[in-house]
């Protein structure tokens, strides 16, 4: 069900129009006003858009990271069950029929 919901990131109040949760939109906000506020205190001259690039950069390159951990831990589980499979199946060999 869709329903409007007001945020406000980096100084700037947003109307949506949603099907999430209000709770779980404003705690992304949250996140995304937490990352502005770490960069806000480095730079003094960055505009509210170029520290929204900045956070969206940095959020990009965290998605990025967990995804390729992710990759390799699926990966390693396969090539771990892979193995699993290949000693039982060498057992299952040895013993011959039942």
């Amino acid at each position: 069900m869709k329903h409007t919901i007001t945020l406000e990131i980096a100084g700037t109040r947003f109307r949506l129009v949603a099907d999430a949760q209000a709770e779980h939109l404003h705690a992304l906000a949250e996140i995304v006003n937490g990352r502005v506020a770490e960069l806000a205190t480095g730079s003094r001259t960055a505009s509210s858009a170029q520290l929204l690039a900045m956070v969206a950069l940095g959020m990009a390159d965290d998605l990025k990271t967990a995804q390729d951990k992710l990759q390799q831990m699926e990966s390693l589980t396969r090539g771990a069950i892979q193995k699993a499979i290949d000693r039982i199946d060498a057992r299952l060999e040895a013993q011959g029929p039942s």
